[in-house]
């Protein structure tokens, strides 16, 4: 008894690429994630607010503007405020990226989530939970991360007509050796499906969001914020960096 052709194998390697290609695309979301969830940890997780004459550790969440807070030696500031009383110096590298603490006094700003160094002082809450720097810096990230590059839109046009063309190729092909060539259902039908699979636009659509998510990710990672996939496909033409004082770069 002849056996007749089997093609197992073609399918177990088609859903392998398929899935190898998800793991993919699932991996470098997940990198992305991870430098999101890194700002994210560095948010204070409590404030020492004075609420009817006493002073009391509270969550981050129950903060209110109007909210008079106490910082600490050493510790975070919590939310956005502008000192009332006291001074210090604050290290802001998490916003500048400057590593020499900046001194502060009574009427200036202070940041959430910066540190305080020596001095301790008592301010008065302005802006807090989305609308906190850090929280509008996490926002611009993920908004990054959603957005389109002018390169996409071609890709998109492409990809709207290259599937049905590529569907009318497989046809073709398959009426060409089916019936002007002779050949027998199970080759034309290879034959068909083979024109798809090889011309299978998964790659041209996945590739530049791909892109923009893993750049915008590993530019959080290392301070550097990008607002979208439109100035990162500009970054491509940048010849020259003016940087306003060395001590930027060290």
């Amino acid at each position: 008894m002849k056996i007749p052709d089997l093609y197992f194998e073609t399918a177990a390697f088609l859903i392998t690429f398929v899935i190898l290609g998800k793991f993919l695309e699932a991996k470098a979301k997940g990198r992305t994630s991870s430098a999101i969830k890194k700002l994210m940890g560095l948010q204070a997780k409590t404030a020492r607010v004075i609420r009817d004459g006493k002073t009391i550790d509270i969550a981050i969440e129950q903060v209110v503007p109007g909210d008079f807070f106490i910082v600490r030696p050493g510790e975070k500031v919590p939310v956005d405020g502008i000192i009332i009383k006291g001074s210090s110096s604050v290290d802001e590298s998490l916003i500048t990226g400057e590593s020499i603490p900046v001194e502060k006094n009574i009427n200036d700003k202070v940041i959430g989530s910066t540190i305080n160094k020596h001095g301790s002082f008592e301010a008065k809450a302005e802006k807090v939970g989305t609308d906190t720097v850090l929280a509008q810096i996490i926002r611009l990230i993920e908004e990054a991360q959603g957005s389109k590059a002018p390169i996409q839109n071609l890709a998109d046009r492409i990809s709207a007509y290259f599937v049905p063309i590529i569907l009318i190729i497989a046809l073709v092909t398959f009426i060409v050796w089916f019936f002007f060539l002779n050949a027998g259902l199970t080759f034309s039908l290879l034959a068909l499906t083979a024109v798809i699979v090889i011309a299978c636009p998964c790659a041209l659509g996945l590739a530049t969001p791909t892109a923009i998510m893993v750049g915008t990710g590993k530019g959080a990672e290392h301070g550097i914020l990008i607002k979208g996939g439109e100035p990162l496909e500009a970054a491509n033409n940048v010849k020259t960096i003016v940087f306003d004082k060395t001590g930027t770069l060290t």
